[in-house]
């Protein structure tokens, strides 16, 4: 599915003319979905003509200045297209969990049984350190760099069967310490609009954004056996409240205010590994154990070699029946 730049700035999109992605759209039935999520038309171009436009982008190399503003060719003006992205009245997580269900059920008809599906979470930082006026600009921790920097955190739950990546849901973060905020939300903007309470979103902790994410995953129909998340969501409040809907493996942090039970003690995770017998030799998985979380359920704990300094790395998963190379691949 791709289209040239030049193919795009010979051709006028408009609704009885989607280009190359015709036939896409229509089996998807974009329009419909962007009228169920109150992107209507009110003057000028169509929704679906404009969405078109833009979705055009990333597929012929060009940035929104040079595909629109100074392409003359896309018949609507500029003015259009910004307000069309940035109306707060429209619903565009509404439609993004519409179109990747869509999409769910066209790859779920591919799939055979033994498809391993997961749902997976995963913080990345959005670098906006050239930036001033952003609204809710913060500054944020890149937990890769150590480093931080000016922008946002973008949370996102995806969908994978080991071969495809669907993102399902998405929440665009800044801090939720004022301290940290470089800018506030729009004063002007209208506190019963869905874009008000997006930004509202945006400046609450990421871990209050987890279990409501699920949740309306899968309620869209979305199935998945496990839902896949790093250390940094790992705290045992948080595997409390999601594995009320989903069987969680997670990789875990040594936290010092984090216990795991073990033989009737309370051991937070290195006290933990130095309690278990090891395997010997280059094995796969050095140590496997169960053991009961804070909320009384049990969830089984597995170590792995790594070449880090302390030497092994912990996976945790509240399926307890799951055996632990399986648990590692995951």
């Amino acid at each position: 599915m791709h289209i040239t730049s030049t193919e795009y700035q010979n051709q006028t999109i408009n609704p009885e003319k989607l280009g190359i992605f015709g036939n896409y759209f229509s089996k998807l039935k974009v329009g419909s979905m962007l009228n169920n999520s109150g992107i209507v038309k009110t003057k000028g171009a169509s929704p679906l003509e404009l969405f078109t436009i833009v979705f055009n982008l990333a597929f012929i190399g060009k940035n929104f200045f040079q595909g629109v503003v100074r392409n003359k060719k896309v018949g609507v003006g500029k003015d259009a297209v910004y307000d069309f992205l940035n109306s707060p009245t429209y619903n565009w997580r509404r439609f993004t969990t519409l179109l990747s269900s869509r999409i769910y059920c066209i790859i779920k008809g591919l799939l055979d049984n033994s498809s391993e599906e997961v749902l997976i979470f995963d913080d990345s930082p959005y670098d906006r350190s050239r930036s001033k006026k952003v609204e809710l600009l913060s500054r944020v921790y890149d937990h890769a760099t150590h480093k931080y920097l000016k922008g946002f955190r973008l949370l996102t739950l995806g969908w994978s069967d080991g071969n495809s990546f669907l993102g399902i849901d998405f929440a665009l973060l800044s801090s939720a310490n004022k301290k940290n905020r470089y800018n506030e939300i729009n004063p002007d903007i209208d506190k019963r609009t869905c874009g008000y309470q997006r930004r509202k979103e945006a400046i609450t902790k990421s871990t209050m954004h987890l279990e409501p994410m699920v949740k309306k995953a899968l309620k869209t129909g979305i199935r998945a056996k496990y839902l896949v998340m790093d250390s940094w969501f790992s705290m045992p409040s948080v595997i409390s409240s999601l594995r009320k809907h989903i069987h969680i493996i997670c990789m875990l942090k040594d936290h010092p205010k984090w216990f795991y039970e073990y033989n009737g003690k309370r051991l937070r995770l290195s006290d933990l590994y130095g309690k278990l017998k090891k395997k010997r030799g280059k094995a796969k998985v050095k140590a496997s154990v169960l053991v009961r979380l804070p909320d009384g359920n049990k969830a089984r704990v597995i170590f792995v070699p790594c070449d880090k300094k302390r030497g092994w790395l912990a996976f945790l998963s509240t399926d307890i029946t799951i055996a632990d190379d399986k648990m590692q691949i995951l």
